[in-house]
């Protein structure tokens, strides 16, 4: 007999249970992809921070560990877009995840191949356009999710955006429990998309001296700050933010200069190729320049804390969520966890 607890999103991605993974750059690695599929979730690989032509090696390397459907997720602004696709697709990958400027043939492309179209919205109003692009599923996260983030808090979001479209919504920002799920699906979504909570698992690659960050902060540490890049990212404070808080636009822009060149290097992309994506940034998100050209501190400086294990010098991406975590348990022990909460929290509530 179908439940809530079944709905279009595990319809759509072959899984057991509404929850996905979020493609974190440097923390969606195959390992913890096919761990959380493995569980009866749904993950997605980051193949953002990974070189276009290596894509398909980690796609491979997912499925040498799982044989349950997962996504790819990537910036479909970005140099190589076009060579994660066709990998995406030659490989028929149940999901495409992505964000920021969508490319409407990109999408045409993977829907004819077959593919699951998610996109992440923060705004209601990027919902339909979404949607009209060729969405299958809309994840909409709201203020309380980590990294870049809007203003509008889930509770809110959520349901104006199911309101909004005809397709399925996945809410993110603030889940990390079976409570959580429940409580998303009575708003009008039909999944939750996790992030921080699954970072903070023991198949994440975040090495423990980060993860003591991690585990640490408290609601009061994990703050929103333009300091990073020019746009509100939801982070954990620390030494790096209040170095950057208090350094001048050159020093800011010097920063930045040096971690586009750094960028270059790990995805293997031309100064051309990054100057081509940037100003599509620019355009599709309306930036300033110097925005533009501080985005390239994200990717690399999230490296630093989160891939290399500096959480001194590195960025920390977190949604608030983190202030209420304390452990850091297998995927399958809190798949199943989640999923045991969200089944006694419906009993409770039909009594």
């Amino acid at each position: 007999m179908p439940t809530p607890l079944q709905t279009r999103v595990t319809e759509l991605l072959g899984c057991d249970y509404p929850i996905l993974q979020t493609g974190m750059g440097w923390v969606a690695t195959p390992e913890l992809v096919a761990a959380v599929c493995n569980a009866g979730a749904f993950g997605f690989l980051a193949a953002a921070t990974i070189p276009p032509e290596k894509v398909e090696a980690a796609i491979l390397e997912v499925k040498k560990l799982t044989d349950r459907p997962f996504g790819v997720n990537f910036l479909m602004d970005a140099p190589g877009a076009d060579v994660i696709s066709d990998a995406v697709i030659r490989q028929r990958i149940r999901a495409a995840g992505y964000n920021r400027a969508p490319n409407a043939d990109l999408i045409q492309k993977l829907k004819e191949g077959g593919v699951v179209c998610v996109p992440t919205c923060g705004a209601v109003k990027h919902a339909p356009k979404a949607e009209k692009l060729g969405a299958d599923i809309i994840i909409v996260q709201g203020g309380e999710g980590g990294g870049h983030t809007g203003s509008t808090p889930t509770s809110l979001l959520a349901p104006a955006s199911a309101d909004a479209v005809s397709v399925p919504v996945v809410a993110a920002g603030g889940f990390h429990d079976g409570r959580g799920l429940v409580a998303a699906l009575a708003l009008g979504a039909e999944g939750v998309a996790m992030g921080t909570r699954f970072l903070m698992t023991a198949e994440s690659p975040v090495p423990d001296i980060t993860l003591e960050r991690y585990l640490k902060a408290g609601m009061n540490d994990i703050v929103l700050s333009t300091a990073l890049d020019g746009m509100p990212q939801r982070m954990i404070a620390n030494e790096l933010l209040r170095k950057l808080e208090s350094a001048g636009p050159i020093r800011k822009l010097w920063m930045a200069f040096q971690n586009a060149l750094a960028l270059r290097r790990e995805t293997g992309a031309s100064l051309p190729d990054l100057l081509q994506s940037g100003l599509a940034m620019r355009r599709n998100q309306k930036l300033t320049n110097a925005q533009m050209i501080m985005a390239a501190n994200a990717p690399i400086l999230a490296r630093i804390g989160v891939a290399d294990g500096d959480p001194v010098r590195g960025y920390l991406a977190s949604g608030t969520v983190a202030g209420v975590i304390d452990d850091h348990p297998t995927c399958e022990a809190l798949v199943g966890r989640i999923m045991k909460e969200a089944e006694q929290t419906l009993s409770r509530l039909c009594r």
